[in-house]
């Protein structure tokens, strides 16, 4: 039986000053020293070029219609339907700063489900 790979999911998500501030400041101070950057949260660039920011399912909690990052702040997400499927692991944040604007996803391993020792009703 095989499982499904890994799963990655665009939201879209309502940026706001503090939030495009903040993440200015940890691109740059990544920039200067990449060791300042905290505990959980991972910066890169992508073959384009562009400012990648990966956060740990350790560093942010979920909330209904946002999404709290530790030492970033709150991501506020347009639309109400869940990030991750109920039992799903293995969860992590990425922004992107896209020619188009910050694009926001989350990439999860969904739930194994067995149907197995199930005795038909």
């Amino acid at each position: 039986m095989s499982h499904q790979k890994s799963r990655e999911v665009v939201l879209p998500i309502r940026m706001t000053a503090e939030l495009h501030a903040a993440l200015d400041a940890l691109r740059e101070a990544w920039q200067r020293d990449p060791t300042t950057v905290p505990r959980g949260l991972s910066c890169s660039q992508s073959k384009e070029g562009a400012f990648v920011l990966t956060a740990a399912e350790s560093v942010f909690v979920t909330l209904p219609g946002a999404c709290v990052v530790k030492g970033l702040g709150a991501i506020e997400l347009v639309g109400t339907e869940p990030l991750f499927e109920p039992g799903a692991g293995s969860k992590t944040l990425v922004l992107r700063d896209t020619e188009e604007g910050w694009r926001f996803s989350v990439k999860f391993v969904p739930p194994i489900v067995r149907e197995r020792n199930t005795k038909p009703g």
